[in-house]
């Protein structure tokens, strides 16, 4: 009898499971890159070489102090692109996030330092403000079926005029520079062995988020990850998550408004990946009828798709002001609409529904901002940053079309 044979069967099962766990793993995603679920591998690759390209034309922007800068640069434009992901999971869209962040803004400014509310009432009032507006919008689509681009293109207008009329003739309102809301977007930073404690705690969760959906896989007799590939995937993130905390170090740190963000970042994931309703907004994405006919509350899921993002539009709309100190009229101006859109859809979001994830919205600012920290660095034009962006985000639709073809013949196959 050979050894393989004699050995105990749980143990056999064990070895035979880790031997092939990361080679399962890395043919599990070469089979979706072929099927065309590309993933974040284009978007990756994408960063890797929009970063190359700017580090060699000027040695400064892969230092620590750019870094740490464009960071924090990326965190409110960041949060409005998380709840863009939102809505274009349902196939949906809201042009408005700039006008509903400009407004947030001004009504923080405009409660907290001309009617002296406590700050922590300002920011309640505002972003409150935000979900009202989404499930306005939530009603409007599902009572009378407006387009969501009519409606949120219409909110754009209006919101925008409210926003200068809450503003009035002054036109601009100074935040405090001392104020604790100043301070956390530009001043506050965690701690050293804060950072690298956060680092440790983010690749354990990893290990066990998917430690416990492996087993709950298994239990119901599906394929799941072997153990070996989930601690050599932790130990990889720790690594790489210790090494970014060292070098952003070297300078201030890692900003707690960047850290906020992340942490957006990671409960949407959760909600996304591991929820009822997770599940139901990808259903809703990939065929709403089908969705209906399983017994989802399409209409509850719009809604809610609506709420978060125009609040998150709110709640970035507060840290850019909290980022300038100050709320003006041009506040949620300009590119914000568009690069929190573009963030989204460049971070693997399809524009055609169902597909995404809410690491995409970080990815995706990391590289709008990549671009424009870059451009800035080399002293060229403003016009020359939105042809790049412009370029990146329509090469990024084609890669989502091209891929989404390649699903439709490989599932027909």
């Amino acid at each position: 009898m050979s050894a393989v044979t004699s050995e105990p069967a749980d143990r056999q099962d064990e070895r035979l499971q880790h031997r092939g766990g990361l080679r399962g793993a890395l043919a599990d995603v070469v089979a979706r890159a072929r099927g065309g679920d590309l993933g974040v591998i284009p978007v990756v690759v994408g960063l890797v070489v929009i970063w190359t390209v700017l580090q060699v034309l000027n040695p400064i922007f892969l230092s620590s102090a750019n870094l740490v800068n464009l960071t924090l640069e990326s965190a409110a434009v960041g949060v409005i692109a998380l709840g863009i992901v939102c809505v274009l999971l349902v196939g949906q869209i809201d042009l408005s996030v700039g006008s509903v962040s400009g407004l947030s803004g001004a009504v923080l400014a405009v409660l907290f330092v001309g009617e002296g509310l406590p700050v922590w009432l300002a920011i309640l009032a505002s972003v409150l403000m935000g979900a009202v507006v989404g499930w306005l919008y939530g009603q409007l689509f599902n009572r009378f079926g407006v387009p969501s681009f009519v409606i949120t293109l219409a909110g754009l207008l209006a919101f925008l005029g409210l926003q200068l009329y809450v503003l009035g003739s002054k036109g601009s309102i100074n935040l405090p520079f001392d104020s604790g809301l100043v301070n956390f977007a530009q001043l506050d930073f965690v701690p050293s062995w804060l950072s690298f404690a956060f680092a440790v705690i983010a690749a354990g969760w990893w290990f066990v988020s998917g430690y416990l959906h492996a087993e709950e896989r298994r239990r119901a007799g599906l394929s799941a990850r072997g153990t070996l590939t989930l601690v050599v995937r932790s130990v990889v993130l720790l690594a790489v998550l210790a090494f970014v905390v060292w070098y952003l170090g070297q300078t201030r740190g890692v900003g707690w408004m960047f850290v906020f963000f992340v942490a957006l970042v990671l409960i949407m994931h959760y909600l996304l990946s591991r929820t009822k309703w997770g599940r139901s907004v990808y259903a809703v994405g990939g065929n709403v009828e089908a969705a209906r006919r399983a017994g989802i509350n399409v209409r509850a899921v719009y809604t809610s798709v609506f709420v978060l993002c125009s609040t998150f539009a709110a709640v970035g709309g507060i840290l850019a002001a909290a980022r300038l100190a100050a709320a003006n009229q041009s506040s949620g101006g300009g590119d914000v609409n568009l690069n929190a859109i573009a963030a989204a859809v460049i971070g693997g979001t399809s524009l055609f529904g169902g597909r995404g994830t809410a690491f995409g919205a970080l990815l995706g600012v990391i590289v709008i901002q990549s671009i424009s920290s870059g451009l800035t660095l080399l002293n060229l034009d403003s016009s020359i940053r939105f042809v790049v962006t412009g370029a990146v985000l329509l090469l990024a639709v084609i890669v989502d079309s091209v891929s989404r073809r390649s699903r439709t013949s490989h599932g027909r196959a």
